[in-house]
């Protein structure tokens, strides 16, 4: 069973960039996809960005495209988002998922994630 755990969140001002991690372990197999959600106070998951484990090939929700960048480590050990010109509504508690993929497409669907992190809160004053 794949293990993630979120950290990096914190309290930044508007205009900041933060970087969030994910720490990924308990991958058997290669055609995993990984991805990161957010969720606002009173609000669905948002999905952000996936990636596919295996070749590090990208795809980002249009909302986000150009700010938030996805990546992972060459060890295959650490999934990442760069956020850059963070705004208030950036605030979200962010979320690392993952799912075993039999298909190259990533999904932006957060019910297709069976394995989730326990998120780490990103507060974004203005």
């Amino acid at each position: 069973q794949v293990q993630l755990a979120e950290s990096g969140g914190g309290l930044v001002q508007a205009g900041d960039s933060l970087r969030v991690s994910c720490a990924v372990s308990r991958v058997q197999y290669d055609n995993y996809h990984m991805a990161w959600f957010r969720q606002a106070p009173g609000k669905d998951h948002e999905f952000l960005a996936g990636l596919r484990w295996n070749d590090g090939t990208a795809h980002h929700a249009k909302p986000v495209r150009g700010r938030f960048t996805i990546s992972r480590d060459n060890a295959k050990t650490t999934l990442f988002l760069q956020m850059n010109n963070l705004e208030p509504e950036d605030t979200a508690v962010y979320f690392c998922a993952a799912r075993r993929a039999y298909l190259d497409l990533i999904v932006p669907d957060r019910l297709s994630y069976n394995t989730w992190g326990q998120g780490t809160q990103v507060t974004v004053s203005s």
